[in-house]
């Protein structure tokens, strides 16, 4: 368990960061464009960064994953299922580029159902491998989450044709344009993406590659709460784009900024709330009892779990009105904080180290970034709060009004 979550922070970084690269300036330079050759030379320029980049880490995997593994303490497995994940690479230029093209026309049915075959793909091959009685081996992982990639880039393409003008087209300009949009997004997405996996590579250099597997039990079911702040995410930007371009786009990014964050937090506080109180009980139902252990470590993700919203969301919306600059600088000084603080917690605190650390460097970085929101959009947390109560009457509301409705029917 330890190997394979170190392999899905591997390609999860990886592909996180090419995607903040890549789909973010594809999505804005496509939505806010009229010129159909623009768009095709935007989209094309786009294809073709993804498989250079894409091409180069292969290389690395090639050389240099045996040399990671070893950094790791991870010994030959993590090689191995690297190696049996290439062609899942390869398959993902593909996933990503025609889930760029559905989002930058506000098209998220394909990229629900693209997601929906992947996961679900991937969950029949395990179960089919377990039915059969046959050992698992990590390269058998790697092997069936390309399969499941593959099955679902074909998916997303039927629902991306009529999008698609089948010429390609890059240019130099629009590489350039890619790059001076998406350079900072980059560089802000390599900070980011290392931020959020930190506490398991330094565990796994710092502890042993064994420890890693609670960190990532309690960092899977952190994610489940995070999902609606990512769904909001990719929804949001293409309409914060176009707000920017507006004469009254300032009081309308507030409002959109402002209300995402408050609906967000009336869905993860309850949420995170019932899982800091039943920990052992949630990690029980979902791993299995033999990591009761991570419990202390999913509570102190829950309580930062609360803060992320406000600050995913403030990092999509600098780089939606243009300002990646900014947004690469405050995580870039949020890593730096938080590796110094996650070093001490581990040389002090040991296993649980790494998630003190996390707890830690999550209240600083909160606290930049409604500082930099305030700055920016004049936030008002009371405005925050406000959409939250907001919700939960709307919630309310339409609850008894089906109740009425069902009422009247019978």
């Amino acid at each position: 368990m330890g190997t394979w979550a170190l392999f899905l922070t591997v390609t999860s970084v990886f592909e996180a960061t090419k995607s903040g690269l890549l789909k973010n300036a594809h999505i804005k330079y496509v939505s806010g464009s009229e010129d159909l050759n623009e768009k095709i030379s935007i989209a094309s320029s786009s294809f073709l960064i993804n498989v250079l980049i894409t091409l180069l880490f292969i290389i690395f995997l090639i050389f240099f994953s045996d040399w990671m593994s070893t950094e790791l303490n991870a010994g030959a497995g993590l090689t191995a299922t690297l190696y049996w994940f290439i062609p899942g690479l390869i398959c993902m230029v593909f996933f990503s580029h025609f889930e760029a093209i559905q989002q930058s026309h506000l098209d998220f049915k394909g990229v629900l159902v693209g997601y929906l075959v992947r996961q679900v793909l991937f969950f029949l091959c395990l179960t089919i491998h377990f039915l059969t009685g046959k050992p698992f081996l990590l390269p058998h992982l790697a092997a069936y989450l390309s399969i499941s990639i593959l099955a679902g880039s074909i998916v997303l393409y039927i629902y991306s044709r009529k999008y698609l003008n089948h010429n390609f087209r890059p240019e130099k300009k629009s590489i350039k344009k890619i790059f001076g949009y998406g350079g900072y997004i980059f560089g802000s997405g390599v900070m980011s993406n290392i931020f959020s996996n930190v506490d398991q590579v330094m565990t796994a250099a710092f502890i042993s590659n064994s420890a890693v597997a609670f960190y990532n039990t309690a960092s899977k079911i952190n994610g489940l709460v995070d999902i609606p702040s990512y769904a909001a995410a990719d929804i949001i930007f293409p309409k914060i784009s176009k707000a920017s371009s507006d004469a009254d786009g300032g009081n309308k990014i507030k409002y959109l900024y402002e209300r995402m964050v408050g609906v967000l937090l009336s869905f993860t506080t309850p949420a995170a709330i019932f899982i800091i109180i039943f920990p052992k009980f949630v990690i029980t139902i979902i791993a299995g009892a033999k990591y009761v252990e991570a419990a202390p470590i999913l509570q102190l993700y829950m309580i930062t779990g609360l803060m992320r919203p406000m600050q995913n969301q403030a990092a999509n919306l600098l780089n939606s009105v243009g300002k990646p600059s900014l947004c690469f600088v405050i995580n870039t000084v949020s890593l730096a904080i938080n590796l110094v603080i996650s070093y001490i917690c581990l040389k002090s605190f040991g296993f649980y180290g790494a998630a003190i650390a996390t707890l830690i460097a999550g209240g600083i970085g909160f606290t930049i970034w409604y500082f930099v929101m305030k700055r920016e959009i004049q936030l008002q947390f009371s405005n925050v709060v406000k959409y939250v109560f907001s919700t939960y009457r709307d919630m309310y509301i339409n609850a008894i009004n089906i109740y009425r409705g069902r009422s009247l029917s019978s």
